[in-house]
């Protein structure tokens, strides 16, 4: 179902789309002056036409003629580079304005919760940040300053037609009020239409997004098939929208050259009628009340001049109308208020890393608790694990200690100040999280493990890597550690990939250090080559360790037991081993007896 803006025209989403152009005051003026000369240059070319055939060409004078078209040929190479500035002013100033927006909308995007994408396709959210971002180019570009220009230019031919012979300009002007009906009835089926467009590009960007994501679950469950069937319902709605758009067109410019053609019509007839009811065609010109040769000409001129315009003005306030519809849906994305509130202040030199979790409870939808009245402690450099079957609320614990969900009761304290107060970059700096599902961007394996951060040396890298004990199998790659990685890290093997993220880990040096299922997609010599470093990065850091396979927990200083959101036992391996019957010895059972029967 396509989008509505609601309005015809929403004058305080322009102001707000402007205030864009500040920085570029300049540019925006220099191109509404521009646009004003053109419009000024533009109605000399009809005058110079009706002088060059009055004055010189009924009089014979051929020297006056070159004259007047030297002129003219000035005038035009004149207008031809008002025209070329005016045109690379508007674009770049369209230009200047969406990059700013774009990273403005870039910029809110990372800063909004992990809440706010659960429900959000992420395709949709490619549609805001480039094409609809595209549209808002095209304002500046064909919209609001093109549609003034043209207004000017159409006004400033009606005034010159009417000085000129106002009869004559009545006549030719009749078919205008079927122009402007033809244009409104234009402008509002296109504006429908090109909502419906910009609907299905966004339902189609999603599409593709989501499949392409997951096209190796397509193909190992062979719903290739399936799949292109429902591309092709996608793809014909976006097809069937667009060919909508292109019918009006198709209807609407035949119509505008038939009104035209109308006015020329009209004009010639009646400009001929006063002609040839004109007994002395020798003194024409000496009478101003006359209608001359020259002055049919030029009207002609001028009406040609004023219907394309016209005929492009529903076009380009249709053009101006998407613009302040992709400008609605970005804004929208800009007012969504989900970030994550950074009111705090704490940036302390050093803290020690004390986790206290007081009677937290949370919720993803506020509706079904998570995580259900939890208390726990962990002191500095002391390492808790939590264990539990699959939705127990383990990952929602770690989620929360990074505030990218905010709890709804309880407190999270940190060294005992409540986790909101500190700065939000810098508690997350002090938290690294490896996890089961590790994501690396398109770039080198340098630039994956120090996310770009200059304060990261080369060196410092190459140190992690060693300690993790990955350096020789990046010094194989081609390029060591500028081999690019490809997208989401589809040229190294799972087990490479994770030990990337324990160097990611290890050079941002954390205080705290999270461990979720880091070693559960691992084969295991890899997983015996990391076990060590995993010792070496939990030393002298509070750690939270997630994990399937109990046997990598049993070091653990304590660890807590999960069932459906309440911790059911916690204490070290050997204590919960002796409860009988207790749900940490049934895990443990369960897992030591399926790991027998897999021997």
């Amino acid at each position: 179902m396509a989008e509505v803006t609601g309005k015809a025209f929403d004058f305080n989403l322009l102001s707000r789309v402007l205030k864009y152009t500040k920085p570029y005051r300049a540019t925006f003026l220099w191109a509404a002056m521009l646009t004003v000369l053109l419009s000024v240059v533009s109605l000399a070319q009809p005058l110079l036409m009706q002088l060059s055939v009055d004055k010189y060409i009924l009089t014979n004078d051929y020297q006056g003629l070159i004259n007047i078209c030297i002129l003219m040929v000035v005038l035009l190479v004149l207008q031809t580079l008002i025209q070329y500035y005016q045109t690379f002013s508007t674009n770049s100033l369209g230009q200047s304005v969406i990059r700013d927006l774009r990273v403005d909308v870039f910029n809110h995007i990372t800063a909004l919760r992990l809440k706010y994408f659960d429900r959000t396709p992420i395709g949709m959210l490619i549609t805001r940040t480039v094409s609809d971002l595209e549209t808002i180019a095209d304002i500046f570009a064909e919209g609001l300053i093109s549609i003034i220009g043209d207004m000017l230019l159409v006004v400033g031919i009606v005034i010159a037609m009417l000085l000129m012979d106002w009869k004559l300009t009545l006549v030719t002007l009749i078919p205008i009020p079927l122009m402007f009906l033809a244009t409104y009835i234009f402008k509002e089926a296109i504006k429908a239409s090109f909502q419906e467009v910009r609907t299905q590009v966004a339902q189609l960007n999603t599409f593709l997004q989501e499949h392409i994501s997951g096209i190796s679950v397509i193909q190992y469950f062979a719903r290739e098939k399936q799949e292109m069937e429902k591309f092709k319902v996608v793809n014909r709605k976006h097809r069937d929208a667009n060919i909508r758009s292109n019918w009006y067109y198709s209807i609407f410019f035949p119509v505008v050259e038939i009104i035209a053609a109308m006015s020329l019509g009209l004009l010639v007839w009646y400009g001929a009628k006063r002609i040839i009811s004109d007994q002395q065609l020798a003194v024409i010109s000496a009478d101003p009340k006359n209608v001359t040769p020259g002055l049919i000409m030029a009207f002609i001129a001028f009406t040609n001049m004023m219907f394309r315009p016209i005929r492009q003005l529903a076009d380009k306030f249709n053009t101006l109308q998407m613009g302040m519809v992709g400008a609605d849906r970005i804004f929208k994305v800009l007012d969504t208020d989900e970030t994550t509130r950074n009111d705090g202040t704490l940036k302390p030199a050093n803290i020690s890393g004390k986790i206290d979790f007081e009677n937290v409870w949370f919720a993803y939808n506020e509706e079904n608790w998570v995580l259900k009245d939890i208390s726990f402690e962990v002191k500095p450099g002391e390492t808790l694990a939590l264990v539990g079957a699959t939705g127990a609320g383990k990952s929602s614990t770690i989620n929360i200690l990074n505030r990218f969900y905010e709890i709804n009761q309880g407190s999270i304290k940190l060294d005992g100040h409540d986790i909101r107060e500190f700065d939000l970059a810098f508690l997350r700096t002090q938290i690294a999280t490896v996890i089961q599902d590790v994501f690396l961007f398109s770039d080198s394996i340098a630039n994956n493990i120090s996310l770009n951060n200059p304060a990261i040396s080369r060196q410092q890298i190459i140190d992690a890597a060693k300690e993790v004990g990955a350096h020789d199998f990046i010094e194989n790659l081609p390029g060591g550690y500028d081999y690019q990685v490809m997208e989401r890290g589809s040229t190294l093997s799972a087990g490479q990939a994770q030990l990337i993220s324990f160097i990611r880990a290890l050079v941002y040096n954390p205080k705290i250090l999270v461990l979720d299922e880091a070693t559960s997609s691992v084969d295991t010599e890899t997983e015996l080559l990391i076990q060590n470093a995993i010792f070496k990065l939990m030393s002298g850091r509070t750690s939270i360790v997630i994990a399937h396979r109990l046997s990598t927990i049993q070091s653990a200083d304590r660890i807590i037991v999960l069932d459906h959101g309440e911790i059911k036992e916690s204490g070290s391996h050997q204590e919960l081993l002796k409860i009988e019957h207790g749900y940490y010895r049934r895990l443990y059972d369960l897992q030591f007896n399926s790991e027998g029967i897999s021997r």
